[in-house]
């Protein structure tokens, strides 16, 4: 399975991004996908996932209600809708697959795109 991650640029604070990761390989319609991100200086943290029908999401705690995660398995892709953006969501945004289930662990994953960086200014 190979990732390619899109949509990261340069935003100003209280705007809105929408990241893409679309699949290649194989299917993931099968498997649970999730996005992490690492800041400048920091270690890698999750932000969220999503099992593989989509019925069910979850998020780190400090991102409910600002970031959505989605996924369209037709087109074999997920999404990260990140609104009310701040300086400190400034990272690179991974995404990932995970054949075991939608986990916080990014040792739950085992396929991983390249990142796209979305910087926000203040």
């Amino acid at each position: 399975v190979q990732l390619q991650a899109c949509g990261g640029g340069l935003v100003q604070a209280g705007g809105s991004l929408r990241l893409s990761c679309a699949a290649s390989g194989r299917s993931v319609s099968r498997y649970a996908m999730g996005w992490f991100r690492q800041a400048p200086g920091k270690e890698r943290e999750f932000v969220a996932t999503i099992t593989w029908s989509g019925g069910s999401t979850y998020y780190a705690d400090s991102l409910k209600g600002r970031f959505t995660i989605s996924r369209d398995n037709a087109m074999n892709t997920v999404y990260l809708q990140m609104n009310s953006l701040e300086p400190e969501d400034t990272a690179v945004y991974y995404c990932a697959v995970s054949r075991n289930g939608a986990g916080y662990g990014e040792y739950e994953y085992d396929y991983w795109g390249q990142g796209t960086l979305v910087t926000v200014s203040s």
